[in-house]
Order: C-alpha cells, then sequence, then structure tokens
C-alpha cells in the first residue's frame, strides 16, 4: 500500500508502520532496561566513562546537525548530506553506549536540591519525551531522503531538525546537571 504526496511521489505505509513498530520496540526496550532490569555491574567498577561519552556523542551529534543546516541554507547538498550521516552516526553510537552504560550501572538518581531539582525535572521528562518521537520521524527522514523523496524530505525535516537538535543538546544538559549534582 502506498500513498501519493502532493508532489506526486509515492511513500510506502509499509516502510513507515516498520519505522514506527519498531521505535515502539525500541522505546519499550529501553524503558524496560532503565526503570526495571538490574544493572549488572552493581558495583559500578565498569565502564565508568559511558556517561561521559554519551554526552560528548550527544554534542558532536548537535554540532553535526547545526553544520547541516548551513549547508542545506548554502544549497550545499553534498556536504549537508554528510553532515547529516555523521550526525546519524554519532547518534547511532550514542544509542549504542546508552544501552551499554544502562545496562551495566542502571538509572542514575539526580541528587540535586532547590531550584535546580525544579529545573532539572522538566528538562529531563522534555528530553525523554521528545527523544520517543525523534528516533521515528529521524528515521523516516532519512527513508525519504535516501530514496529521492526530497518535497517530503524537505517538509518533515522542518520538524526533525529542531527536535533532533533539542535531544541532542539536552542530553548533555541533562548529564552535566548529574555530574554536578553528585
Amino acid at each position: 500500500m502506498t500513498t501519493i504526496t502532493k508532489d506526486n511521489t509515492r511513500t510506502p505505509i509499509g516502510v513507515v508502520v516498520a519505522i514506527i513498530a519498531i521505535s515502539v520496540v525500541a522505546s519499550l526496550f529501553l524503558c524496560w532496561l532503565v526503570y526495571y532490569h538490574p544493572p549488572a555491574d552493581v558495583a559500578g567498577t565498569h565502564l565508568l566513562f559511558l556517561p561521559a561519552l554519551n554526552a560528548l556523542l550527544n554534542a558532536l551529534s548537535a554540532i553535526a546537525l547545526v553544520i547541516g543546516f548551513c549547508f542545506i541554507r548554502a544549497r550545499q547538498i553534498s556536504r549537508h548530506r554528510m553532515a547529516m550521516f555523521i550526525a546519524f552516526i554519532f547518534s547511532a553510537l550514542f544509542l549504542v553506549t546508552y544501552i551499554t552504560n544502562h545496562a551495566l550501572h542502571g538509572d542514575m538518581h539526580f541528587q540535586g536540591q532547590g531550584f535546580v531539582r525544579v529545573l532539572y525535572f522538566p528538562l529531563l521528562i522534555s528530553h525523554i519525551g521528545l527523544s520517543v518521537v525523534a528516533l521515528p520521524i529521524i528515521l523516516i527522514t532519512f527513508f525519504l531522503s535516501l530514496t529521492g523523496r526530497f518535497p517530503a524530505h524537505r517538509r518533515l525535516a522542518r520538524f526533525t531538525f529542531p527536535i533532533w537538535l533539542y535531544v541532542s543538546v539536552t542530553g548533555v544538559v541533562v548529564y552535566l546537571m548529574l555530574a554536578a549534582c553528585r
């Protein structure tokens, strides 16, 4: 089954449904891993650098996103594409290290008190909520680009870019707030 968009290109509904299904399964797995799975490294002695690496990968993804945005504004399509692939690779590496970190260490609890606590939890909630939304729209946006559906890609990328950038930047901020309040 396909749908015909305004630009007369066909978008296979099955691909979009598969991407959304994979994203839902991945989100449920991460929820289970973070909130229900007992950490494998209870002593907390293995791979202690992972949270810092996660923040670094998020920061690098954000930088690549901004560079990609600048390239597309300058109509440098091949450079834009390269920057977006780099952002995607950094985000994919982040996901691998994030899963590894939570499998080993579990969830890190925020120790901050007072006003910083009031700032932290809304930021964390918006970060988590938008990260769940970001995964399928990033994958769909990439699918549209890779299959040459550029008008649809441009329309969706207008939403994908700010959400992906927000998730990347707030991931770094959440890490910094956790690290500062230990």
